[in-house]
C-alpha cells in the first residue's frame, strides 16, 4: 500500500530532500545484497549497482548514493566477492594483492547472473555501475564486458594494473585480458566518468588518474565519442567518496535523465 506523507513532517523512516525511499535485504544470484529503491507504489526507473573496496563491505555504501532511490532508482549494494557476509569464500594461500584481484575476478564473473536477477525484481531499465577503489576495477570490466551497463562511474581507482605481486596464473590472465590501460578502447561508447581524490595516497594521481584518462581520453577521441568520457580530480580529497564526488557522479548518471 502505498501512503501520502506530509512533506513538513514525513515518515520516520530513511529520507533524502525529505523524500523516503525503502531499504531492503535480498540474495541476488546468491550474493548477499541491501536494496535501496523508491518508496513503495513508486515506478523503479533504472538500476544502478554500487561495488565497494577492498576489505569493505556494503553496508559502508548504505546512504552514499541515496539520492539515486529518492529519483527513481534501484540502487543494489552488494557485498564483492570474499567480502562481508562472503569472507567464508576466501581460498587459501593468497597474498593480499592476489586477495583483492581474486574478489574483482569472481565478482566480473557473477555480475551478468545479479543483473539478471535485479531487473527480474525491478524491471529492465537502463543499468548503472558504480565502483570505489577495488570497485572501480569491477565496474571498469563491466564497461568493456556488460552490454546492458549503460554508464560507468569509477571512482577513487586506478586503470593501471601494475601488479608484480599476482603470481597466480589465473590471475595474471585476468590481468592481461581486462587492463583498462591497454583495452580501453573495448568500453566505447559507454559513458565513463573517472573522479579521483588529488591527495590519494593509495592511487597519487600521476600514476594513476592521469594515465588512466589519458588511454581513455585516446580511445573515445579516436571512435569520435570524447563527449562520453568525463573525468575530475578533486583538490586535498584523499581515498574516499567525497561530497563532491558523490554529487557529480549522480550528476553524470542522471544527466541524461
Amino acid at each position: 500500500m502505498t501512503r501520502a506523507f506530509h512533506p513538513g513532517d514525513p515518515h520516520a523512516a530513511p529520507l533524502v530532500g525529505g523524500q523516503p525511499y525503502a531499504v531492503e535485504r535480498h540474495h541476488l544470484a546468491g550474493v548477499p545484497c541491501l536494496m535501496e529503491r523508491p518508496a513503495p507504489g513508486r515506478e523503479v526507473r533504472a538500476v544502478c549497482v554500487v561495488y565497494h573496496g577492498a576489505w569493505a563491505a556494503k553496508e559502508g555504501k548504505l546512504g552514499v548514493h541515496a539520492a539515486l532511490a529518492a529519483w527513481g532508482a534501484a540502487v543494489v549494494l552488494p557485498d564483492a566477492a570474499l567480502h562481508g557476509e562472503r569472507q567464508g569464500d576466501t581460498p587459501p594461500g593468497l597474498n593480499a594483492r592476489e586477495f583483492v584481484w581474486e574478489s574483482v575476478r569472481r565478482t566480473v564473473a557473477e555480475a551478468p547472473a545479479l543483473l539478471d536477477a535485479a531487473q527480474a525484481l525491478y524491471g529492465r531499465g537502463p543499468v548503472w555501475v558504480v565502483g570505489s577503489s577495488m570497485g572501480g576495477y569491477v565496474a571498469q570490466t563491466l564497461a568493456r564486458t556488460e552490454a546492458r551497463v549503460a554508464r560507468v562511474a569509477a571512482l577513487i581507482t586506478s586503470g593501471v594494473w601494475h601488479e608484480p605481486e599476482v603470481a597466480r596464473p589465473d590471475l595474471r590472465a585476468f590481468l592481461d585480458r581486462h587492463r583498462p590501460l591497454v583495452h580501453a578502447a573495448d568500453a566505447v561508447p559507454t559513458p565513463v566518468f573517472l573522479g579521483s581524490g588529488g591527495a590519494d595516497p593509495v592511487f597519487p594521481l600521476e600514476e594513476h588518474h592521469v594515465p588512466t584518462v589519458a588511454a581513455y581520453r585516446a580511445a573515445y577521441a579516436s571512435a569520435g565519442c570524447p563527449e562520453a568520457l568525463r573525468e575530475a580530480m578533486y583538490p586535498g580529497v584523499g581515498h574516499y567518496t567525497s561530497v563532491r564526488m558523490r554529487d557529480d557522479t549522480l550528476a553524470f548518471l542522471l544527466a541524461d535523465s
